[in-house]
């Protein structure tokens, strides 16, 4: 399955939904922990991100790259918002999000460890 559409000179990744989405995929080659930001608020999971330029001239050959800043959302429901998790591991993000009884009102930033 692709995970990078290209528009227009930009690209936008296309996050898997897994375990009946309790898990959530998206391949994110390039970019490392700190150039993506996960947030949960009122029910939905935000993924944001950006890739930088990047070009290679090599002489009569060159190589060019998509980048940009792209943001995914996606509507959650009874998630346990404070035992979300996130993990970041050779251009896989992936995020965990438990089912709850009790879904929170506010915002809730996740962390990504690169273990």
């Amino acid at each position: 399955m692709e995970s990078i559409e290209v528009e227009r000179g930009t690209w936008r990744p296309r996050p898997r939904l897994l375990n009946k989405g309790e898990t959530i995929s998206a391949e994110l080659p390039g970019l490392t922990d700190n150039d993506v930001q996960i947030e949960i608020a009122k029910g939905v999971l935000t993924i944001r991100g950006e890739k930088k330029d990047e070009r290679k001239d090599e002489g009569k050959y060159f190589t060019e790259r998509y980048y940009g800043a792209f943001e995914r959302q996606i509507p959650l429901e009874d998630v346990d918002e404070d035992n979300a998790e996130a993990s970041f591991k050779n251009g896989v993000l992936t995020i965990s999000l438990p089912k709850s009884e009790n879904p929170r009102a506010g915002a809730k930033r996740i962390a990504i460890n690169t273990q």
